[in-house]
């Protein structure tokens, strides 16, 4: 069912990295994005299939993780992801995506979910840096980085009581306060 899958689909920020994710497996999650609606119909995004070791340690070095928590600085090794996939723009087709991010990471998320891996949406990248030591072509410009892996955490859902930022307990779990449905619909 789509809500199980959706209550599933968490931001896991630590992984059983020696669980490995293959590039047939991220290929059929790409080809779920593909597969989805893209603005205009243009479909201008494109990605960058990462899932080795040595080219692992190249991403996860230019990612910043979890905001909320400053004193945490990324998943230590042996949590880390076991894969990513590097959404980049081709501005060759157009310099505007629109929409097309959210919606292509949600496919490709879901697809993973189901196969029982978890993923992360990482904005916070230092994009120059690993576009040039990945030699990612420069009319492809880094969008995000969705980092995969089977998770290690666990996350839970709460009703969001005064504040909207997530947190950690003494127990390692992950807390996500979610608003009430009533105040999210507007009514007119």
């Amino acid at each position: 069912m789509l809500k199980d899958l959706i209550l599933k689909n968490r931001s896991y920020r630590r992984f059983h990295q020696e669980k490995e994710i293959g590039e047939d497996e991220l290929i059929e999650f790409v080809n779920l994005a593909r597969l989805s609606p893209s603005a205009r119909n243009a479909q201008p995004l494109k990605y960058v299939l990462v899932h080795t070791p040595e080219k692992n340690s190249i991403v996860f070095k230019y990612l910043s993780w979890a905001g909320y928590l400053s004193d945490w600085h990324g998943p230590k090794e042996g949590e880390r992801p076991s894969a990513y996939i590097i959404m980049v723009n081709d501005t060759s087709i157009s310099s505007n995506f629109f929409s097309d991010n959210g919606i292509a990471s949600q496919s490709i998320l879901l697809g993973a979910v189901e196969k029982g891996y978890g993923g992360c949406i990482i904005g916070s990248v230092e994009r120059l840096q690993l576009q040039r030591e990945l030699d990612i072509p420069t009319h492809l410009k880094i969008v995000q980085v969705i980092a995969l892996g089977v998770p290690k955490e666990e996350v839970v859902i709460e009703e969001l009581d005064k504040d909207y930022k997530y947190w950690r307990d003494l127990k390692e779990v992950h807390h996500v306060p979610k608003r009430n449905i009533h105040d999210i619909i507007v009514k007119i």
